[in-house]
């Protein structure tokens, strides 16, 4: 590998081979003035990498050869002319989006995340036309606005998921007043429910854990949860009638789902937030079943820039935490967490990539 000139990364050959990995060196886009090349020290595992590369999401914009994942951290080892917000050797993260316009409406009223010219970090054109590639890779090249700086007290293997699966329930978490005083409830425990629910606990609002049975119950407790509600029991909504402002939904599935009864549960104008992205055809939701507390429904996606840096600053100061497992990276390794992932394998909660400097070299 000669940098700057190529990258190396593990990459998916095609949506039918999904699983067959494969080290290859690779072209970045043109280096420009605002940005900024990360040597990547690791990288988590995020279930939208399994769904984006063997077709769950029946995602047609998938290119491959494609190198996933999207919660990186690492060091700045160039930057371009007008890079003023990082420094060569500073230890800095990126998430799942590498670039927005910075000038519409959106951009301007931090919700750059729903920018229309938006570039993802993995799958996405460029505006030099080469596909962007994410952080199975020996290093990233990014817009300076969506690199973050990481706090010290932050290790970097237990920061890595926050920046995506961390902001993805931090975001509707602030944007829906969870605090003191407020009752939130956080559906599944899992590598988005983890954080929601010690996010939430860290917010100061009364936290909740909702799973469809006991069997993660300790977990929740030892997450911060406040309160467990256990699906499985037929009337399980009937004793929190009316009593949540906030639920953040993280399931990934809707198999016995049934929305109406969380529904119930909210206060006069409660939310109900959808971050998890299960495949299917979703929730079907009547009229009705608004009507008796008039809630609101709603998804969300990401965070801003400036949720992002209050988010790591929280954790710092809090002690937030990924639960995680890491796996040295390499083939082998990258098929494992996948296929675990895939498979529903038993991961608390997170995986984490590793060992960057051993595979690709200094």
């Amino acid at each position: 590998m000669v940098y700057p000139e190529t990258f190396t990364a593990f990459r998916s050959p095609s949506r039918e081979n999904w699983r067959d990995f494969q080290k290859q060196e690779f072209k970045p886009k043109t280096l420009e003035d605002n940005d900024v090349d990360i040597k990547i020290e690791c990288c988590g595992i995020c279930a939208s990498d399994v769904h984006k590369i063997n077709g769950d999401w029946n995602s047609p914009d998938s290119i491959y050869p494609l190198a996933v994942g999207h919660e990186i951290v690492g060091k700045v080892v160039a930057v371009g002319p007008k890079v003023t917000s990082v420094k060569v050797g500073q230890r800095v993260g990126m998430g799942a989006q590498c670039k927005s316009c910075g000038t519409c409406d959106r951009c301007t009223s931090d919700n750059e995340t729903y920018c229309k010219k938006q570039v993802e970090t993995y799958s996405a054109l460029h505006s030099d036309g080469t596909i962007s590639q994410g952080g199975y890779s020996s290093h990233v090249r990014v817009n300076d606005f969506w690199v973050f700086p990481i706090p010290d007290a932050l290790a970097s293997t237990e920061v890595a998921p926050m920046l995506c699966a961390g902001i993805t329930v931090f975001s509707p978490l602030v944007r829906n007043g969870a605090g003191p005083g407020k009752k939130v409830g956080i559906v599944g425990i899992g590598g988005l429910g983890h954080f929601g629910l010690m996010f939430s606990k860290a917010l100061g609002a009364e936290t909740w854990a909702i799973s469809r049975t006991t069997a993660k119950k300790e977990d929740a407790v030892k997450l911060g949860a406040d309160g467990f509600i256990a699906t499985e029991n037929e009337n399980w909504n009937e004793e929190h009638d009316g009593t949540f402002d906030v639920i953040v939904c993280t399931a990934n599935g809707t198999q016995g789902f049934d929305l109406s009864k969380y529904l119930s549960v909210l206060k006069v104008h409660g939310k109900f937030v959808f971050v998890g992205l299960a495949p299917g055809d979703g929730q079907k939701v009547s009229a009705f079943d608004l009507l008796g507390n008039g809630c609101f429904i709603g998804a969300s996606h990401l965070g801003s820039r400036k949720e992002m840096l209050q988010m790591l600053d929280l954790a710092a100061e809090k002690g937030v935490k990924c639960w995680s497992e890491l796996i040295p990276i390499s083939v082998e390794g990258v098929k494992q967490g996948h296929a675990r992932l895939f498979d529903k394998n038993g991961v608390r909660y997170r995986f984490v990539l590793t060992d960057y400097d051993k595979e690709f070299g200094q």
